[in-house]
């Protein structure tokens, strides 16, 4: 345990001293009551984080406990749960994958054989099963002995659009309103405490990834969805917790000048080649913007090609 003080993310308007778990490079951020985000490292996965390149919630209630996400790998789950051993006794009862991304699912055989029931999205299940092969293969390369242990495991309760959670006296109702960073992407919404967890749906502090699983038309429809809850506090996919303002700017803002400069582009006659070349410098200041910038022009070219 170590005594820092936490801004509880940009837009909250919250400094106070708390204690904070750190567990290799995960940072516990305490957020509202009961609830916390466990925040990994903006970069790529690693030997030493273990495929937890993201954020993930925790909700603790007297029932047992919620967690948003469940890590990378299956040593990834057991440093996620040293995280949450530091915050609560109680059992990880309940695990939710809110996309198809490998931290949003590769950790659910650990939380199984801890007696946890998962719940995804017909369409995060669906591709759970049709990328587990890449993902693992991709992982072997990052990991190395890390990924020792890991085997896909899929979802215990599988729901179409909605699904609803209460547990403890909360209720977390998980929604997935179409594809956004992954096809099956959800986001959950903790009305008693006002708290959103969006998965890959949001990314604060870091550059958000376009890839060949994204639809960025769809990802600004379902960032939306979401938004209409105004929710006081966000915890996002990748970065610490903070304010539907702050998400706005780094994810939905970014996504829609994205589509606005590459259709252009693509009107002007323009080809993929050239698509590095917008303007991206209004989001310059956010981690891994070098590395991502020239690739989700190119892909959201690929993809808007065909719109």
């Amino acid at each position: 345990m170590r005594r820092i003080v936490l801004g509880l993310g940009a837009g909250l308007g919250l400094g106070l001293a708390v204690s904070a778990a750190h567990a290799g490079p995960l940072d516990v951020q305490p957020v509202v009551p009961d609830v916390w985000a466990i925040v990994g490292p903006t970069e790529q996965r690693s030997p030493e984080n273990l495929a937890n390149n993201a954020t993930f919630g925790l909700v603790v209630t007297d029932e047992g406990a919620v967690l948003i996400d469940p890590g990378g790998s299956s040593q990834g789950a057991a440093m996620l749960h040293e995280a949450i051993r530091a915050i609560t006794d109680q059992p990880v009862v309940y695990v939710i994958n809110t996309g198809g991304q490998d931290h949003r699912w590769l950790g659910n055989g650990y939380w199984q054989a801890e007696g946890a029931t998962v719940i995804a999205s017909a369409a995060a299940d669906a591709d759970h099963h049709a990328r587990a092969s890449l993902q693992m293969s991709a992982l072997a390369t990052f990991l190395g002995d890390g990924l020792e242990g890991t085997a896909p495991a899929y979802a215990d309760i599988t729901f179409e659009s909605d699904h609803r959670l209460d547990i403890g006296g909360l209720s977390f109702e998980i929604m997935h309103r179409g594809p956004a960073h992954t096809p099956g992407d959800a986001f959950v919404w903790l009305d008693e405490r006002d708290v959103m967890f969006t998965g890959d749906i949001v990314y604060v502090d870091r550059l958000l990834g376009n890839g060949p699983a994204g639809n960025t038309r769809s990802w600004i429809e379902v960032f939306d969805a979401m938004a209409a809850f105004e929710p006081a506090h966000v915890v996002p996919g990748h970065g610490h917790a903070t304010d539907l303002a702050t998400a706005r700017r780094d994810t939905y803002d970014y996504l829609v000048h994205l589509r606005r400069e590459i259709g252009a582009l693509i009107e002007a006659g323009g080809s993929i080649i050239e698509a590095p070349q917008i303007d991206q410098s209004a989001w310059d200041h956010l981690s891994q913007f070098d590395s991502l910038a020239g690739r989700n022009a190119q892909a959201t070219f690929e993809e808007m090609e065909w719109d």
